[in-house]
């Protein structure tokens, strides 16, 4: 887990099992976890897996 990643993206990420070698939450974005925001702000983040490659694509949890 890289950066800000939302625990509702994570928990996704534990149950649909992508084929990725990680998650993250780019960049520091304002009202992310632990930096400010609430859930339904949480929830609009763009989160991207992180393909073995490094590739990056949108991933909605």
């Amino acid at each position: 887990m890289e950066g800000h990643v939302p625990a509702e993206a994570i928990a996704e990420l534990l149950v649909s099992r992508p084929d990725a070698v990680g998650i993250t939450a780019p960049a520091m974005p304002a009202d992310s976890p632990g930096m400010g925001g609430d859930a339904s702000t949480w929830a609009a983040l763009d989160v991207f897996p992180i393909g073995h490659n490094s590739q990056l694509t949108l991933f909605e949890f």
